[in-house]
């Protein structure tokens, strides 16, 4: 690796849309590392209410932030060409509305460069827009972790653990050849999946370091229950692509990929409206035959729950009446 004989750069890159509001907070954090070496790249993705005015100004504020415009194109696209700008032996992402601790940057070089890593993670947790800490996405491990690439795998597989670029910080040399992908969301889950192979141990800390911050009306966070997030369909293609991933690179974890899209179809089928179930929705009718072929699957799966199975059976024989006990139950819950 690069880094001998003076620091070692850190890239960390931020995509910039219509966030005027947060985004003083997020750069701040990011400005007030310990470890200094750092350049912040803000990628203005064709904001209209100023983000990108500000981001200039805070350039102006510290050399260390460059700022980058381009038309609308969404988060993975800014993320790319912040990938194409950056000269950092390191590359880190910091999502706009969220915040990171003081030391977070200098914890996750430390351990990169004693155990030669490629990549290295922290841990997150998540603050709701009133200010409270809701329940850990991500459960932390009790001391620094070593994982191999197919433990990495496997913990992805069975939704243990944490696929966000924006807790890790990564080897450029990575990024050489691959890109997020672009119009799709779970972007980081598609190339993290990508990238697993090439990596061959991963370090895991246990700090909780990265802020989450769960805004409403982005992704699939939504308080209208009629919308349906198109997260829900990019889920499911990302479950048979790294289904093809586990066939090639680790075929003893077939089960845990068989599993995890099985839970990936069982989301989809929970949330999409009803008034979408019928037989032109070409990809409903093609998740619904999917959960068909594979009830053998469901019933012999060790990592299916009881209830997972339940459900699963029922909506792949009959999904309407499934969607409708299942509001019912939820009502009831409520």
């Amino acid at each position: 690796m690069e880094g001998t004989g003076k620091p070692v750069l850190i890239s960390v890159i931020v995509p910039v849309y219509n966030i005027i509001d947060l985004l003083p907070r997020c750069v701040n954090s990011i400005r007030r590392q310990t470890y200094r070496n750092i350049e912040i790249i803000l990628v203005d993705d064709g904001s209209t209410d100023n983000s990108g005015a500000l981001a200039e100004k805070m350039a102006l504020e510290d050399k260390r932030v460059r700022v980058f415009h381009k038309e609308n194109g969404g988060s993975s696209s800014a993320r790319n060409l912040g990938i194409s700008k950056a000269r950092g032996e390191y590359i880190g992402f910091v999502d706009s509305d969220d915040f990171i601790e003081p030391a977070m940057y200098e914890k996750l070089l430390a351990v990169a460069l004693e155990e030669k890593l490629l990549m290295v993670q922290i841990s997150r947790d998540e603050i709701d827009e009133q200010g409270n800490r809701m329940p850990d996405v991500c459960q932390p491990p009790e001391q620094p972790e070593l994982w191999d690439c197919q433990h990495f795998m496997r913990e992805l597989l069975l939704h243990k653990g944490d696929c966000s670029f924006c807790t890790k910080l990564i080897h450029r040399s990575l990024l050489r050849e691959e890109r997020f992908p672009e119009g799709e969301l779970n972007e980081d889950f598609h190339l993290l999946v990508r990238l697993l192979p090439k990596v061959p141990a991963v370090a895991i800390l246990p700090d909780q370091d990265y802020h989450v911050y769960y805004r409403y009306g982005s992704n699939t966070r939504t308080r209208n229950k009629d919308e349906f997030p198109r997260v829900f369909t990019d889920i499911v293609r990302n479950a048979d692509r790294v289904y093809e991933i586990v066939q090639k690179e680790y075929p003893e974890l077939l089960p845990e990929a068989m599993r995890f899209g099985l839970i990936q179809r069982l989301d989809y089928m929970l949330h999409i409206p009803i008034s979408m179930m019928n037989g032109k929705n070409e990809f409903y009718v093609q998740v619904k035959k999917y959960l068909k072929a594979h009830k053998k699957d469901v019933r012999r799966s060790p990592y299916l729950t009881g209830k997972n199975k339940k459900y699963l059976l029922f909506l792949g024989t009959a999904p309407k009446l499934a969607r409708r006990v299942h509001r019912i139950l939820k009502g009831k819950q409520e």
